[in-house]
């Protein structure tokens, strides 16, 4: 297959003509003013762009892609900045535009009969949350960065978050999608139906492609009942090889009720203790593991407090924990659930961070963390494994800060050699090198080790027929 030629720096007339159909007022030219759109809150990847626009309507998105399609004009979909694999930062080049969906952020419908609502891309994953509560409903999706990050780019890398377990991941709670082809055509796909076998599911290819397929504009997604009951709890453990069988007692006693199962590490409660802000121990002395989990239930009652003092007491017989605490307030559950919140934030607080998003059978994820931490030691003697993250579907954050006194270049150098030596611990497990954060820039490369060359090849294939100039997120994913 030919691949499509390099998409070119855009002239002076591309510019003017784009800027055009946004107005000034919502276009940046100047490259200081740029800046936010260009650096990755983790400071891994900076990128120059020659514009960033500002659009405000679907039309507008349009008319940009018809232009940037005709001119072979890169095209740099972003939502609120929040990714962790590159995908929304341009290149070095200065070459790209950016299109920001941060003003399509209207709610166009609520159906309650239907229990949906239909929202545009730049909707921030909060106000999501709000609209939804307000209207006596739940949008379940919930991720640390829910106070910037935005629906579009939550579809456009399938985020996951931490009600997975319940709910599943971004894709399971769209129903139907508004998208900006790269030639400017618009696919009007919002439908609501729950059902609907009239041939290829195009949603679901849009749906994780990180903007490389198209521009997700707007969105149906789904609604839940508000649950009348919702109960915290955390366990705390001298060995993580116990978790799997703590949760799958839970599960199996609680079923759907249970909504989250989240795995910490006591240096990882340390670190929040010492960086974070509105903190506290929840146990007198330290433990080496915890485990954080939700129940819900759509009644009233005491039920679930009922089933989780079970649960715990159960689970302290039985030598599966060593001690654990109920959410009495919803203040205690809140500062619970902020001891999980904060841990990706304040590792930049110890240094360098070296990050894995990996995924392995639930049951295997002791193992993963045994090997992994013992090849860490070997590699970089003194890093210190902050592994965390989703149990209940075996998706661990398998962070690494530096030692204490090294160099942070010098460990970041490091990222690429340990990235590689995790992986093919994961891939041994039957894992996957990424679980929820994507591809983008700091995987791509990574692909055609752990996929079939079919699926490559497909993969291609498909890339092909939605961009064949290649301006959509040119080099990202593939």
């Amino acid at each position: 297959m030919t691949p499509p030629p390099e998409p070119k720096p855009p002239s002076q007339d591309t510019i003017d003509a784009l800027v055009r159909i946004v107005g000034e007022e919502h276009a940046i030219r100047d490259a200081e003013a740029m800046t936010p759109y260009l650096v990755e809150w983790r400071d891994r990847y900076r990128g120059k762009a020659a514009l960033v626009l500002k659009p405000g309507e679907t039309e507008e998105v349009s008319a940009i892609l018809e232009h940037a399609n005709a001119t072979r004009t890169a095209i740099v979909p972003q939502g609120g900045n929040t990714g962790l694999v590159g995908g929304q930062i341009p290149f070095e080049t200065g070459h790209e535009v950016v299109v920001s969906l941060e003003r399509l952020n209207r709610v166009r419908d609520i159906d309650l009969a239907s229990n949906t609502m239909t929202v545009e891309a730049g909707l921030v994953l909060a106000l999501a949350q709000q609209v939804a509560a307000s209207a006596g409903r739940l949008f379940p999706l919930s991720l640390a960065s829910e106070g910037s990050c935005q629906i579009g780019g939550v579809l456009a890398t399938n985020a996951g978050g931490t009600a997975v377990l319940a709910y599943g991941s971004a894709r399971d709670l769209a129903l139907g999608l508004e998208v900006v082809l790269a030639d400017g055509r618009v696919w009007n796909g919002l439908k609501s139906l729950r059902k609907d076998n009239s041939g290829y599911d195009l949603k679901d290819l849009f749906i994780g492609s990180e903007g490389t397929l198209g521009i997700i504009t707007a969105a149906v997604l789904r609604l839940f009942p508000k649950p009348a009951e919702i109960l915290t709890c955390m366990a705390a453990m001298s060995a993580l090889e116990s978790a799997p069988a703590f949760f799958a007692r839970v599960l199996e006693r609680a079923g759907p009720m249970l909504t989250a199962f989240e795995i910490m590490p006591r240096i990882g409660v340390d670190f929040v203790l010492r960086h974070g802000s509105g903190v506290r121990d929840p146990f007198p002395s330290p433990y080496p593991w915890y485990v954080l989990f939700e129940l819900t239930s759509p009644f009233e009652g005491d039920g679930l407090r009922r089933l989780a003092e079970t649960l715990l007491n159960e689970g302290i017989e039985t030598g599966e924990i060593d001690n654990a605490v109920i959410a009495s307030s919803l203040t205690q559950a809140a500062e619970l659930w902020r001891l999980r919140e904060l841990m990706s934030e304040v590792q930049k607080e110890e240094g360098g961070s070296i990050k894995h998003d990996v995924a392995v059978p639930v049951a295997r994820v002791p193992e993963l963390v045994a090997r992994a931490n013992q090849l860490v030691e070997l590699m970089i003697p003194g890093a210190r494994p902050v592994p965390f993250g989703h149990l209940g579907d075996g998706n661990i954050h398998y962070n690494v800060s530096q030692p204490l006194g090294m160099d942070r270049s010098i460990f970041l150098s490091s990222w690429e050699t340990l990235n590689a030596a995790v992986h093919e611990i994961v891939l041994d497990l039957g894992g996957s090198i990424s679980a929820e954060h994507g591809i983008g820039r700091l995987k791509r490369d990574l692909l055609p080790h752990v996929k079939q060359p079919l699926e490559l090849e497909l993969m291609r294939k498909i890339k092909s027929a939605f961009d064949p100039n290649g301006i959509l997120n040119p080099g990202k994913l593939l």
